[in-house]
């Protein structure tokens, strides 16, 4: 459940996305974007619009937004778009990892309002909460209302997803929905670049470009450094889920770092950026007899391969769990869900370090750690 919390667009572009490689609007300077394909921004006088491209229905957009800054006026002629007086003061935000982002921007302040506040792990969130200067508003996929309105927050920040039906009472009072989509990016750096947006929104713009220029900087480094130690070794991520086992898709950002950190994922020539729904079958057919095996989980401890056996029996017809090179992340106790959104470059360390051995280290092991026995 928390992985669909967590995670948990025209095709026809405005004239300013179809260029990327600069300022070229005649009406407005469009902001050089190096990686997102779903995010097109474009500066006008007295205002900033913001164009998400919708993932999920081609040639759609998801979203418009209009950026005004609070001290000066409303243009009396505006694009079609939700309007956000900038820089954002006061902010729900349902997921953990933007409340990382705005802790990171030097924003955690302006939180007034989370929910699913069990997954967001951030120890001043959780602080703020119990002393009622941030509110709960419980569940993310029906929140409180009133509790929201309560807080009078300038905007909301959620992550949207696939016939989700919209987002109910929430459309209907009258504050901005900032839907969080950079997670249907297809690339790690895309997903990353999304900050600067972010970053736009609460007065943080140079601040958030200057980070992503660092994550930006370390990720080519890394990804230089497994692409000189050659070939990795063969991968298998995630595990089952219930009946099923939610295979990261080729074009996905897990799918394109297993890629880019050298290693050889048997699901790289799938066209999907979301995840496959497999049955254990076919991962075993597949994937089966990969080298190193790498998944998530959320326990008070470090998992054992006994009892990661006693979730499912089939596990011991894998090549990894016969030959002990399983890797566990505990997200109880890392800030894997938290971080590594925005920056990739340190998750993209871990998989060079497990899937090149022979490579010495730059870095300790940050999320993942070899099972015991």
């Amino acid at each position: 459940m928390r992985k669909l919390l967590l995670l948990g667009i025209t095709v026809v572009w405005l004239s300013s996305c179809g260029n990327r490689t600069g300022f070229s609007q005649e009406d407005g300077d469009t902001l050089h974007l190096k990686y997102s394909t779903l995010l097109s921004i474009v500066r006008h006088d007295g205002y900033t619009e913001v164009n998400i491209r919708n993932p999920w229905k081609e040639g759609m957009l998801l979203h418009s937004y209009i950026l005004v800054p609070k001290d000066g006026e409303i243009p009396e002629q505006l694009p079609h778009g939700s309007i956000i007086r900038t820089p954002v003061e006061r902010a729900a935000v349902f997921t953990t990892v933007h409340c990382s982002l705005l802790n990171t921007l030097g924003h955690g302040g302006n939180i007034v309002a989370v929910a699913d506040l069990k997954y967001i792990k951030i120890p001043f969130v959780q602080e703020q909460v119990r002393k009622g200067k941030i509110a709960d508003c419980g569940n993310g996929m029906s929140p409180v209302v009133e509790k929201i309105m309560d807080v009078k927050p300038d905007i909301i920040m959620l992550s949207p997803f696939e016939n989700s039906g919209g987002y109910g009472k929430l459309e209907d009072i009258d504050i901005p929905l900032v839907e969080c989509a950079e997670y249907m990016e297809s690339s790690p750096l895309a997903r990353a670049e999304w900050m600067k947006f972010y970053g736009m929104l609460f007065g943080e713009e140079v601040q958030a470009d200057s980070l992503f220029a660092v994550v930006d900087d370390n990720y080519q480094q890394l990804k230089s450094l497994a692409r000189d130690a050659g070939e990795g070794r063969s991968v298998l991520i995630d595990k089952m889920v219930g009946s099923v086992w939610y295979v990261p898709g080729g074009k996905s950002t897990i799918g394109q770092m297993v890629q880019d950190a050298g290693g050889l994922y048997p699901w790289a020539d799938d066209e999907h950026s979301g995840s496959l729904s497999l049955p254990f079958e076919t991962v075993l057919e597949k994937g089966g007899s990969a080298e190193v095996w790498l998944y998530r989980y959320s326990s008070d401890h470090l998992q054992t391969y006994q009892e990661l056996l006693s979730e499912y029996r089939g596990y011991r017809q894998l090549q990894p769990f016969a030959d002990r090179t399983v890797y566990g992340c505990n997200v109880e106790k890392t800030l894997f869900y938290e971080e590594s959104p925005f920056r990739p470059d340190w998750l993209l360390s871990d998989f060079i370090q497990i899937l090149h051995p022979d490579k010495k280290p730059q870095s300790p092991l940050r999320y993942y750690q070899k099972l015991n026995e």
